[in-house]
């Protein structure tokens, strides 16, 4: 797998093979996904894909391996992104996330921040940037991760501050969201596990929401 000109990953495995016997069975698909909830199937498959490509190198994620983490056929994963190339972009768009995170005043970002993390974790059962750091891809899908979380969060939050040295306070906002993130994935039966959203946010957003005022 390559990144082409556009910042997107490309391979040709996305185009034959795998895709193709795939596409070779969407009755099969059209008939086990026919009672699925459209947004749920959406959703577990972008889990499952995001959990794929943060442990394993792209060569060796399968959509039926995506599929099968998922609970889903793998003609539903073509129906919704068409190939694993065009569902590894989508797991490499960190813009969704940046938008939920960032949908507060300045006042009171650093709460909301923290808030909207630490939900999205419990709700998605993953968190929503930890794959920026610990993706175990290759050096251009890596690259591609990491290029993408600072000009969809990191630059786009610098971009809201104001004062001085707003790129060095969104990048230390960006690297204590994902302390945060990282601390919580590491105690996954921990005291963090059991505090309640609002009470995470009562002791660490604080220090975030200095670095936003300035």
């Amino acid at each position: 797998m390559t990144v082409n000109a556009t910042g997107r990953a490309t391979g040709p495995e996305t185009a034959t093979g795998e895709t193709q016997d795939v596409r070779a069975t969407s009755g099969e698909a059209r008939q086990t996904g026919a009672g699925l909830d459209t947004r749920a199937g959406r959703g577990a498959i972008l889990r499952a894909a995001r959990r794929a490509f943060t442990l394993r190198p792209y060569a060796e994620v399968t959509l039926r391996g995506v599929a099968a983490d998922a609970g889903v056929s793998a003609s539903l994963i073509v129906k919704h992104f068409g190939s694993k190339e065009q569902l590894f972009n989508t797991v490499a768009d960190f813009g969704p996330a940046a938008d939920e995170l960032l949908a507060a005043p300045l006042d009171t970002l650093g709460r909301h921040m923290v808030l909207t993390l630490v939900r999205s974790r419990r709700e998605q059962q993953g968190d929503p940037l930890l794959r920026a750091v610990f993706s175990l891809g290759n050096g251009d899908e890596r690259s591609l991760l990491r290029e993408r979380f600072h000009e969809q969060v990191t630059a786009r939050l610098a971009a809201l501050l104001s004062g001085g040295e707003r790129a060095l306070r969104a990048e230390l906002i960006a690297g204590q969201l994902l302390g945060l993130g990282a601390t919580l994935s590491l105690h996954p039966s921990g005291a963090g596990s059991r505090a309640t959203p609002e009470h995470l946010a009562d002791l660490y957003a604080p220090s975030i929401q200095h670095l936003v005022t300035g």
